[in-house]
């Protein structure tokens, strides 16, 4: 198997649908999806039984129970039970263009991790994209956006069809090369080497953190924000506190000043 695809969910079923749908329509077949479930309930278990029927690629659902936002333990978790040794990291709420995939394998590289983009979309957007319109990728067109009263701005370029300027604006582009929760791709024995994700962490810039990691370590990045495209539906984050994002930039604070590699609690706690 090529590639191991791991999207991350808690509660959020109709996102979640969206999702795996945009997973139906990919032109590179040879892939897997892992869903990293930070403690959903029985509705996630059945929109997943949904799709297991209209897939060319198997689902593997890794669940822990609910304990607060601890998603970095349930990544860690599948990053161990994902059967490919190449993963494409993206959220429950990210709907990816048909090349999403075919994307990150055309860019993958040893030595690198690939850091993408997304193109932000207001709630009644997000409540109007159909499993139809997902299914025909108009969802993906400017044009239908525009008509649908998504306003004018520079950043509906990231929609662009032409890899030439694609190309072009990856290396113009101010945005660093991070490692990004939504779409991010990388080599499951970087990640081992550096122990995964840290288990420290709540919200506020944990796959950030994963990232500075893996440079310390020698690991460099590609920017590919606008080669592989997702749409970013929109939800509230309840669980985002100043404490957590004060304690998350104290440890990567920390981390740059030492050139740390390895986190202490990470995934080695769940090998054998």
């Amino acid at each position: 198997m090529k590639l191991s695809v791991i999207i991350t969910t808690y509660n959020s079923e109709e996102w979640l649908s969206k999702v795996l749908q945009g997973y139906c329509c990919q032109t590179e077949n040879d892939f897997e999806v892992v869903i990293a479930d930070d403690g959903s309930n029985d509705k996630t278990k059945l929109v997943i039984a949904s799709f297991q029927d209209k897939l060319t690629y198997p689902i593997v659902h890794v669940w822990q129970e609910d304990d607060g936002f601890q998603k970095c333990k349930i990544l860690n978790k599948a990053i161990l039970k994902a059967n490919s040794e190449y993963l494409l990291f993206t959220d429950g709420d990210c709907i990816p263009r048909k090349d999403f995939v075919k994307q990150h394998l055309k860019f993958k590289e040893k030595g690198y991790f690939l850091s993408g983009g997304y193109f932000k979309l207001p709630m009644e957007i997000s409540k109007l994209i159909s499993i139809e319109n997902i299914k025909l990728q108009n969802c993906f067109s400017i044009s239908w956006l525009l008509k649908k009263g998504i306003k004018k701005s520079f950043k509906l370029t990231k929609l662009t069809h032409n890899k030439y300027f694609a190309i072009f604006m990856n290396w113009i582009t101010p945005t660093k090369k991070t490692f990004n929760g939504h779409n991010t791709s990388c080599f499951k024995s970087d990640l081992i080497a550096v122990n995964g994700f840290n288990e420290e962490m709540q919200y506020g810039g944990l796959d950030r953190e994963v990232g500075e990691r893996l440079f310390n370590y020698g690991v460099l990045a590609k920017q590919i924000r606008y080669q592989a495209i997702c749409l970013h539906l929109d939800h509230k984050r309840g669980y985002a506190t100043k404490e957590t994002w004060e304690k998350n930039r104290a440890i990567r604070a920390h981390n740059l000043k030492n050139k740390i590699c390895k986190t202490e609690k990470g995934l080695n706690q769940y090998l054998d």
